[in-house]
């Protein structure tokens, strides 16, 4: 199962690499995509076997070129690609924001651990880190209690995720020509208008897609700390809306659409049109959070 689940990770990840080459380009080396996709040779090998297959890598003259671009619905299904601990956050968060939980519950170890399919170790070791995010609390010789999920909560963590996110946006001013992030952008306009074309089937596939395009925004400022509080970005917001159904078609091609405009502000590199794009996005993305618990 974990080389399954290795595979179909690096496959979507070379799907995203794919996308930032133009067709008949040359795909790098099996070292330099071994280094990229973080694996072994041999799944690199496995998933240019299975790009190969599908017609998008061509193998010619002891090269491999770009044969055809790999489409959004191509990618393997996020669940498919988690390891058991992302399994277990996923899982807990399901059980946390679909109203399961209310403040002052109690959370018991051994409860969720059968619940989720894992070992109470797991669970355990989950709980330790997930404590850090202030939505849970340890007490002292007793077990774990749930905080709750409040407006409050959520503006707070709206304002740092604000301040962080504007910041990073506005570097992509100052980015050379010649810098690899352009290319990703382009790629995920790309991904992000074969949604749009067919919302009406593909509605669902937005909240993994729009993790990755405000990863690919903060990453162009790379911080531990922001890194970090990017986790807690994906697992409180993305989940939430997740849970939230009322609307989800339309929110998400309003949102689909906000991004296309900030890209299109990003690659300007006009500084007042980047923060104008940005802001619109964000405060419509902070009305669906707040709309979403009430």
């Amino acid at each position: 199962m974990r080389t399954d689940t290795t595979f179909k990770r690096a496959f979507n990840d070379m799907i995203d690499i794919i996308r930032t080459l133009d067709l008949g380009e040359e795909l790098p080396s099996e070292n330099a995509l071994r280094a990229q996709l973080g694996v072994s040779r041999t799944t690199v090998r496995k998933v240019l076997a299975g790009m190969s297959a599908r017609g998008i890598i061509i193998s010619e003259a002891h090269r491999r070129i770009i044969g055809d671009q790999p489409r959004q619905i191509e990618r393997y299904p996020k669940e498919e690609t988690l390891a058991i601990s992302e399994q277990v956050e996923t899982s807990f968060m399901e059980w946390m924001l679909r109203g399961d939980a209310c403040p002052g519950t109690e959370i018991n170890e051994a409860e969720l651990a059968r619940k989720f399919g894992v070992a109470t170790t797991i669970v355990r070791e989950f709980l330790n880190r997930f404590q850090k995010y202030g939505l849970i609390e340890k007490r002292q010789n007793a077990g774990w209690v749930f905080k709750g999920f409040t407006a409050s909560f959520a503006l707070e963590l709206f304002e740092i995720r604000e301040m962080f996110e504007m910041r990073s946006a506005r570097l992509f001013a100052a980015l050379p020509d010649g810098s690899p992030v352009w290319r990703q952008i382009q790629s995920m306009r790309a991904a992000h208008l074969e949604l749009l074309a067919d919302i009406d089937a593909r509605f669902q596939d937005f909240s993994e897609l729009d993790s990755r395009f405000h990863r690919l925004i903060t990453a162009v400022a790379p911080n531990r700390f922001i890194e970090s509080f990017q986790d807690v970005i994906t697992m409180v917001f993305h989940y939430h809306y997740q849970w939230n159904k009322r609307d989800e078609r339309a929110r998400n091609e309003v949102a689909i659409r906000e991004h296309l405009a900030l890209i299109e502000a990003l690659e300007s590199r006009n500084i007042a049109s980047i923060d104008h794009a940005c802001r619109l996005h964000l405060t419509s993305a902070r009305e669906t959070l707040l709309r979403s618990i009430v």
